[in-house]
C-alpha cells in the first residue's frame, strides 16, 4: 500500500532500498524474505514519505498528499 500510495513502481523501491526488484515482488506476494530486507523496504519507504502506525494489532500506512 506504501508503495503505491507514493506512486512508487517495485522497479522504483528497489532502487531507493539496494534489493533486487524480485525481491519486492516475492515481498508484495506474502512470501518470505529476509528480515534485513524487511527494514530496508520499510527505511526506504519512510524516507520517501511514508508513515507507518502500530495499533491494536494492526499496521496502518498514510502518505502525504
Amino acid at each position: 500500500m506504501a508503495r503505491l500510495g507514493l506512486n512508487l513502481r517495485a522497479a522504483d523501491l528497489a532502487g531507493l532500498c539496494g534489493l533486487a526488484r524480485e525481491t519486492i515482488a516475492r515481498f508484495e506476494s506474502g512470501k518470505q524474505v529476509a528480515p534485513g530486507s524487511v527494514e530496508a523496504m520499510r527505511a526506504a519507504l519512510v524516507e520517501a514519505g511514508a508513515d507507518f502506525s502500530h495499533k491494536a494489532g494492526r499496521v496502518g500506512v498514510t502518505v502525504p498528499e
